[in-house]
């Protein structure tokens, strides 16, 4: 068998493809992947491109929300399908966003009709942009619809989390979809907490961008400093930084900023002194399950969550943190074998093992309807 990888950004290479590509070939596969050679983050030409990989060259923008943007994942999308008519394959797994990846590759299909065609919905958008009124606009809902009007034509759909689902289910039925979430080896577990009995300690990780909900973390310190001093651990950064920490302080927090972090032992070290770990956004966010909150679990943080669908659900099913609602904190802190429960959690549904076996289970069923 034959297997085109084909992602229209970095982000998702990292956390998805590697995984794909290590898969593919651990059942000895022959594997392609194709991907972009823009680093969608920091709007600039990549420079850490693996030797494996195909990069196609890829039209720079500077803004997310843009009709620059746009063109980009349209000229990828025809670039990347350019690249690959001719090749022999059996199996095309296509990560989406960018939604013109459905358009050229349902067609591709429809000129090789014995291809599998697996479109695998790794985010929502325009439904992820943190800002409502875009999303009216009539360029951002025509590109949810070349997404949707398509889709369907494939052999099987793949979702990140639930949630995505929610809306695909108009379009596609439900036994064509399953959700495989993202994934991570299992390293080895080095956590010592010490954990403070005169505060309650919070952990913020991750972009301060626009998309965190700056108001409902105060809400939740106000809340907190009722029972306890509240002490604020942020490690990342972003334009909304000073923003968080001047708001934090007025609720009431210490705040201890730790600034980028990327040594795996020095963030344990913070986690293992925190209580909880925020997982906080914007309510007209639509995602799932946030990269954050895998860091989280992965380092058994029980956290506090307002992100509904997957998350959601499984805070209330494992009880590894507390989902927040206008209701008081006070009544709902967990005891700390929560950290156990979490970590428990991140090793049973988040682990590599988990990833190939659900993705093994995919493969076989697209190709038992042949």
């Amino acid at each position: 068998m034959r297997v085109v990888i084909i992602t229209g950004s970095d982000v998702y290479e990292h956390q998805r493809v590697d995984l794909l590509w290590e898969y593919f070939n651990s059942i000895g596969v022959e594997t392609e992947v194709y991907s972009t050679d823009f680093d969608h983050r920091n709007k600039e030409i990549r420079n850490n491109l693996k030797s494996e990989y195909h990069y196609i060259k890829s039209r720079p923008y500077k803004k997310n929300i843009s009709v620059q943007r746009i063109i980009s994942h349209i000229t990828f999308s025809n670039d990347v399908y350019k690249a690959i008519k001719n090749k022999q394959v059996d199996l095309l797994w296509v990560l989406v966003p960018p939604n013109s990846l459905v358009k050229s590759f349902v067609r591709y299909k429809r000129n090789n009709p014995n291809i599998k065609i697996v479109f695998d919905v790794i985010d929502m958008w325009p439904e992820s942009m943190p800002i409502r009124k875009y999303k009216k606009l009539p360029l951002i809902s025509t590109w949810a619809n070349i997404r949707n009007k398509w889709i369907d034509n494939s052999d099987f759909i793949i979702t990140e989390c639930d949630l995505y689902q929610s809306i695909l289910k108009q379009y596609v039925k439900k036994e064509k979809m399953r959700t495989v979430y993202l994934a991570r080896d299992i390293l080895p577990y080095r956590s010592n907490p010490t954990l403070p009995n005169d505060k309650i300690a919070l952990c913020y990780l991750g972009s301060i961008n626009n998309i965190i909900d700056i108001e409902t973390i105060t809400c939740i310190i106000s809340e907190l400093k009722r029972v306890k001093p509240v002490e604020l651990h942020i490690i990342g950064d972003g334009e909304n930084k000073e923003t968080l920490i001047n708001k934090a302080k007025c609720a009431g927090a210490i705040v201890i900023y730790h600034g980028c972090v990327y040594d795996t032992d020095e963030k344990q070290r913070i986690y293992d002194s925190c209580h909880y770990g925020l997982n906080i956004m914007k309510p007209e966010v639509f995602v799932g399950l946030t990269m954050k909150s895998m860091d989280y679990f992965e380092a058994g943080l029980p956290i506090i969550n307002n992100i509904v669908g997957d998350t959601w659900d499984f805070v209330d099913k494992y009880n590894i943190g507390i989902n927040y609602t206008e209701e008081t904190l006070a009544s709902s802190l967990l005891d700390q074998s929560a950290r156990s429960r979490t970590r428990a959690f991140f090793e049973s549904m988040l682990s590599k093992d988990k990833f190939f076996h659900d993705i093994g289970e995919v493969i076989e069923q697209v190709f038992q309807e042949s």
